[in-house]
Protein backbone atom coordinates (compact mmCIF):
# COMPACT_ATOMS: atom_id res chain seq x y z
CA UNK A 1 0.00 0.00 0.00
CA UNK A 2 1.60 3.74 -0.87
CA UNK A 3 1.60 5.91 1.60
CA UNK A 4 2.51 9.87 1.35
CA UNK A 5 5.23 9.64 3.71
CA UNK A 6 7.08 7.41 1.22
CA UNK A 7 10.43 9.25 -1.02
CA UNK A 8 12.34 7.27 -3.10
CA UNK A 9 15.45 9.07 -5.08
CA UNK A 10 18.13 7.32 -6.91
CA UNK A 11 20.99 9.62 -7.34
CA UNK A 12 22.67 8.73 -11.13
CA UNK A 13 26.25 9.93 -12.27
CA UNK A 14 29.87 8.61 -12.58
CA UNK A 15 31.83 7.67 -9.95
CA UNK A 16 33.45 11.54 -8.42
CA UNK A 17 30.07 13.03 -9.98
CA UNK A 18 29.50 14.36 -6.02
CA UNK A 19 26.12 11.92 -5.27
CA UNK A 20 27.17 10.92 -2.15
CA UNK A 21 28.14 14.40 -1.11
CA UNK A 22 24.83 15.64 -2.51
CA UNK A 23 22.61 12.76 -1.79
CA UNK A 24 23.61 13.12 2.23
CA UNK A 25 22.82 17.07 2.68
CA UNK A 26 19.48 16.59 0.39
CA UNK A 27 18.75 12.94 3.23
CA UNK A 28 19.26 15.25 6.52
CA UNK A 29 17.35 18.04 4.87
CA UNK A 30 14.27 15.57 3.81
CA UNK A 31 14.35 13.36 6.79
CA UNK A 32 15.42 10.30 4.42
CA UNK A 33 17.92 7.28 4.84
CA UNK A 34 21.04 7.33 2.07
CA UNK A 35 21.62 3.94 1.55
CA UNK A 36 25.22 3.77 -0.35
CA UNK A 37 25.91 0.19 -1.14
CA UNK A 38 29.28 1.41 -1.53
CA UNK A 39 29.56 2.43 2.14
CA UNK A 40 27.80 -0.81 3.45
CA UNK A 41 30.58 -3.20 1.27
CA UNK A 42 33.20 -0.95 2.89
CA UNK A 43 32.02 -1.32 6.22
CA UNK A 44 31.37 -4.98 5.89
CA UNK A 45 35.56 -5.35 3.99
CA UNK A 46 36.47 -3.42 7.06
CA UNK A 47 34.74 -5.80 9.63
CA UNK A 48 36.15 -8.77 7.78
CA UNK A 49 32.63 -10.01 7.06
CA UNK A 50 32.15 -13.18 4.88
CA UNK A 51 30.20 -10.71 2.38
CA UNK A 52 33.42 -8.70 3.39
CA UNK A 53 35.99 -11.00 1.76
CA UNK A 54 33.99 -11.66 -1.18
CA UNK A 55 33.72 -7.71 -2.58
CA UNK A 56 36.79 -6.60 -1.28
CA UNK A 57 39.03 -8.01 -4.06
CA UNK A 58 36.40 -6.93 -6.15
CA UNK A 59 36.35 -3.38 -4.82
CA UNK A 60 39.69 -2.52 -5.39
CA UNK A 61 40.02 -3.94 -8.75
CA UNK A 62 37.39 -1.27 -9.74
CA UNK A 63 34.67 -4.26 -10.61
CA UNK A 64 31.22 -4.16 -9.38
CA UNK A 65 29.58 -6.76 -6.60
CA UNK A 66 27.34 -9.41 -7.98
CA UNK A 67 23.82 -8.45 -7.75
CA UNK A 68 22.46 -11.14 -5.30
CA UNK A 69 24.36 -9.82 -2.71
CA UNK A 70 23.73 -6.22 -3.47
CA UNK A 71 19.88 -6.82 -3.54
CA UNK A 72 19.95 -9.24 -0.28
CA UNK A 73 21.72 -6.14 1.34
CA UNK A 74 18.82 -3.38 -0.10
CA UNK A 75 15.94 -5.91 0.55
CA UNK A 76 17.16 -6.18 4.79
CA UNK A 77 17.44 -2.19 4.72
CA UNK A 78 13.94 -1.64 3.17
CA UNK A 79 11.78 -4.24 4.84
CA UNK A 80 13.21 -2.90 8.25
CA UNK A 81 11.71 0.62 7.43
CA UNK A 82 8.35 1.60 8.53
CA UNK A 83 7.81 4.03 5.87
CA UNK A 84 10.85 3.57 2.89
CA UNK A 85 11.89 7.79 2.87
CA UNK A 86 15.38 7.06 1.14
CA UNK A 87 18.05 8.43 -1.52
CA UNK A 88 20.09 5.79 -3.33
CA UNK A 89 23.15 6.38 -3.67
CA UNK A 90 25.07 4.21 -6.06
CA UNK A 91 22.62 1.57 -6.57
CA UNK A 92 21.20 0.63 -9.42
CA UNK A 93 24.17 0.51 -11.41
CA UNK A 94 22.73 -2.59 -13.91
CA UNK A 95 19.33 -2.44 -15.71
CA UNK A 96 18.77 -6.08 -13.91
CA UNK A 97 19.27 -4.44 -10.40
CA UNK A 98 16.94 -1.53 -11.41
CA UNK A 99 14.22 -4.29 -12.16
CA UNK A 100 15.29 -5.74 -9.15
CA UNK A 101 14.38 -2.83 -7.20
CA UNK A 102 11.10 -1.96 -8.98
CA UNK A 103 9.85 -5.28 -7.86
CA UNK A 104 11.08 -4.75 -4.51
CA UNK A 105 9.59 -1.16 -3.92
CA UNK A 106 6.12 -2.37 -5.55
CA UNK A 107 6.03 -4.67 -3.12
CA UNK A 108 6.80 -2.34 -0.49
CA UNK A 109 4.64 0.24 -1.62
CA UNK A 110 6.93 2.66 -2.27
CA UNK A 111 7.39 4.43 -6.29
CA UNK A 112 10.75 6.06 -7.49
CA UNK A 113 9.97 9.86 -6.82
CA UNK A 114 12.87 10.89 -9.10
CA UNK A 115 16.30 9.94 -10.74
CA UNK A 116 18.67 13.07 -10.86
CA UNK A 117 21.72 12.07 -13.50
CA UNK A 118 24.92 14.52 -12.25
CA UNK A 119 26.67 15.55 -15.17
CA UNK A 120 30.27 16.24 -14.89
CA UNK A 121 33.24 15.31 -17.74
CA UNK A 122 35.32 12.96 -17.76
CA UNK A 123 38.64 14.62 -16.94
CA UNK A 124 37.34 16.63 -14.10
CA UNK A 125 35.57 13.06 -12.35
CA UNK A 126 39.51 11.23 -12.30
CA UNK A 127 40.78 14.47 -10.68
CA UNK A 128 37.75 14.43 -8.22
CA UNK A 129 38.64 10.45 -7.60
CA UNK A 130 42.17 11.18 -7.32
CA UNK A 131 42.03 14.21 -4.90
CA UNK A 132 39.57 12.58 -2.61
CA UNK A 133 42.20 9.35 -2.19
CA UNK A 134 44.79 11.79 -0.63
CA UNK A 135 42.26 13.72 1.50
CA UNK A 136 39.97 10.57 2.54
CA UNK A 137 42.23 7.77 3.07
CA UNK A 138 40.33 5.66 0.67
CA UNK A 139 42.85 3.45 -1.33
CA UNK A 140 40.74 2.48 -4.09
CA UNK A 141 40.85 6.45 -5.30
CA UNK A 142 43.44 6.06 -7.46
CA UNK A 143 43.60 7.29 -11.07
CA UNK A 144 43.89 3.68 -12.17
CA UNK A 145 41.01 2.73 -10.65
CA UNK A 146 39.27 5.82 -11.19
CA UNK A 147 39.76 5.13 -15.01
CA UNK A 148 38.71 1.46 -14.59
CA UNK A 149 35.46 3.01 -12.87
CA UNK A 150 34.57 5.11 -15.71
CA UNK A 151 34.84 2.16 -18.06
CA UNK A 152 32.65 0.03 -15.94
CA UNK A 153 30.27 3.11 -15.53
CA UNK A 154 29.78 3.71 -19.27
CA UNK A 155 29.77 -0.08 -20.13
CA UNK A 156 26.55 -1.54 -17.31
CA UNK A 157 25.72 1.32 -16.05
CA UNK A 158 24.88 4.31 -18.54
CA UNK A 159 21.97 2.07 -19.69
CA UNK A 160 20.09 2.93 -16.41
CA UNK A 161 19.83 6.41 -18.33
CA UNK A 162 17.77 4.73 -20.88
CA UNK A 163 15.95 2.83 -18.19
CA UNK A 164 14.54 5.75 -16.09
CA UNK A 165 14.29 8.39 -18.77
CA UNK A 166 11.45 5.57 -20.72
CA UNK A 167 9.71 5.82 -17.35
CA UNK A 168 9.58 9.33 -16.97
CA UNK A 169 11.83 9.62 -13.53
CA UNK A 170 14.95 11.13 -14.95
CA UNK A 171 16.43 14.70 -14.47
CA UNK A 172 19.50 15.55 -16.21
CA UNK A 173 21.30 18.02 -13.65
CA UNK A 174 24.94 19.57 -14.28
CA UNK A 175 27.17 18.71 -11.64
CA UNK A 176 29.90 21.09 -12.48
CA UNK A 177 30.03 23.97 -10.05
CA UNK A 178 29.93 24.62 -6.09
CA UNK A 179 28.29 22.40 -4.09
CA UNK A 180 25.33 24.65 -3.26
CA UNK A 181 24.48 25.68 -6.84
CA UNK A 182 24.45 22.07 -7.81
CA UNK A 183 22.70 21.14 -4.69
CA UNK A 184 20.06 24.25 -5.86
CA UNK A 185 19.69 22.31 -9.49
CA UNK A 186 18.98 19.43 -7.40
CA UNK A 187 16.21 20.56 -5.71
CA UNK A 188 14.89 22.58 -8.37
CA UNK A 189 14.59 18.81 -10.06
CA UNK A 190 12.54 17.30 -7.27
CA UNK A 191 9.53 19.88 -7.23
Amino acid sequence: MTTSKNKVVIFLGPPGAGKGTQAERLAQEQQLVKISTGDILRDHVERGTDLGQQAGPLMKAGKLVPDDLLMALIRDRLASMDSVRVIFDGFPRTTAQAQELDMLLEELGAPISAVPLLEVPDDLLISRIVERGKTSGRDDDTEAVARERQNVYREQTRPLIDYYAARGHLKTVDGVGTMDEVYGRILNTLN
